[in-house]
């Protein structure tokens, strides 16, 4: 095993600093040569979000008469064809990262272009401190394009039905609301298991909950998962599971593909909440029957657990952005300072129904539920990354799978610490 220092420097995204506010490459990271086209992967593959890349793309051309060349990709194709293209050397110019672990990997193995000096001063004031999500060693590898909290997205309309007249703000809250919804009729919460992060991340929160900061934060960068609140939020999870608070077939339903996905659910009243970054609304309304926002659609953090070691009002979440490929031309930079423009992170926070990286397009955000989102990540004492995002590839891979195998009732919460210290000893 060995410990991965680079890492301390993104382990959290601190709140402080956050304030919501195929191309030959040269020695220094980038084509000389003036680019002629940009190849990039996102993974906005329908409705307005690809269409806002498609007219990024075009403005950028217009500009610079640089072409982009778009592919989208389903995201839960992207991490595997991303990571096939970069072992070939092969990668696209511009790709989607998330930070954390994995772009650190990227990184370690000299795959991703030093951005540091190649941000505009405007853009690195407006990005803030959301740059730190992509900050390994001290160097920037990542463009921002949005923040995403999470946190429990519901159905107001569903909670009133079910009598329920106050968000839950405990665990205890959480399963009286859950049995006043079954007893109305009415599946309490959507998870889409088969795609195993979104089971994931309701551990995350309970690791969140029972760990300290320092201790997630060490985690990270010596892969230690000795601390016995891993095991302890496990615990917390599997009682919480025992309710059974999940969607019929929740183990074979997928997050976000189609009107029987968990956010189909949600988006279709079929179930009453759904635990999800701040995409969520976006999604949700790609998903509704006539395709525009969920008119009740609210928001709450999740719940405190009793007992545990961290902060209550800490959240986890991610910092959505891109990078650029090591042998990409330096014309790729020029792109992401593009997207940073105001007038495209306001049109990002339309098309995506979130909350854009950009603290000067910030008030573009008039959804109701993302600004109690703001609100709730403004109040939060830390911030810190979606936990498979944190760790990396192998070992984010390996807690997501031995999650979905304590839920299909193959595991249990040792079981779950087991198989991430036996991957995070490969690393």
């Amino acid at each position: 095993m060995k410990a991965r220092k680079a890492l301390a420097a993104c382990a959290t995204v601190l709140m402080s600093a956050l304030a919501l506010t195929a191309c030959a490459g040269s020695d220094d990271g980038g084509s000389s040569e003036g680019a002629s086209e940009l190849v990039f992967w996102h993974n906005s593959t329908t409705g307005d979000g690809k269409a806002y890349w498609e007219e990024v793309g075009a403005a950028f051309e217009e500009e610079t008469g640089i072409k982009v060349a778009i592919q989208s990709i389903q995201n839960e194709d992207m991490d595997g064809k991303l990571q096939t293209a970069l072992n070939g050397g092969d990668a696209p110019d511009v790709f989607m990262s998330r930070g954390g672990g994995k772009l650190a990997a990227v990184v370690e193995a000299g795959q991703a272009m030093d951005l540091t000096d190649l941000i505009d001063d405007d853009v690195r004031a407006a990005a803030g401190g959301s740059l730190d999500a992509f900050s390994v060693d001290g160097k920037v590898y990542g463009m921002p394009t949005a923040v995403l909290p999470g946190g429990i997205w519901y159905s107001k309309d569903l909670f009133e039905q079910a009598g329920i007249t106050e968000t839950p703000t405990t665990m205890g809250d959480l399963e009286d609301a859950v049995g006043k919804l079954k007893d109305a009729g009415i599946q309490p919460i959507a998870l889409g298991a088969k795609d195993a992060w979104p089971a994931a991340h309701w551990y995350y929160f309970f690791a969140l909950r029972a760990c300290a900061q320092d201790t997630i934060t060490d985690a990270a960068a010596e892969m230690n998962f000795d601390d016995p609140c891993w095991v302890k939020a496990g615990e917390a999870f599997e009682e919480f599971a025992s309710i059974e608070p999940f969607n019929n077939g929740f183990l074979t339903t997928t997050a976000q593909q189609g009107a029987g996905s968990s956010a189909g659910l949600l988006a279709n009243k079929q179930a009453a909440m759904e635990l999800m970054g701040a995409w969520n609304p976006g999604v949700i309304a790609g998903l509704t029957p006539d395709g525009e926002p969920l008119a009740d659609l609210g928001w709450f953090p999740f719940p405190a657990v009793d007992g545990g070691d961290g902060d209550p009002t800490a959240m986890m979440g991610g910092v959505d952005g891109y990078s650029c490929f090591v042998d990409a031309p330096k014309e790729c930079a020029d792109f992401l300072n593009f997207y940073m423009k105001k007038e495209w992170q306001e049109g990002y926070a339309e098309a995506f129904v979130t909350i854009p990286a950009s603290k000067d397009a910030q008030a573009a955000v008039t959804d109701p539920a993302l600004t109690q989102v703001l609100e709730a990540y403004n109040g939060a004492a830390y911030v810190s990354v979606w936990l498979d995002t944190l760790f990396g590839n192998n070992v984010g891979n390996a807690l997501n799978t031995s999650v979905v195998e304590m839920l299909a009732g193959s595991g249990d919460a040792e079981s779950i610490v087991a198989t991430v210290k036996s991957a995070a000893a490969k690393e």
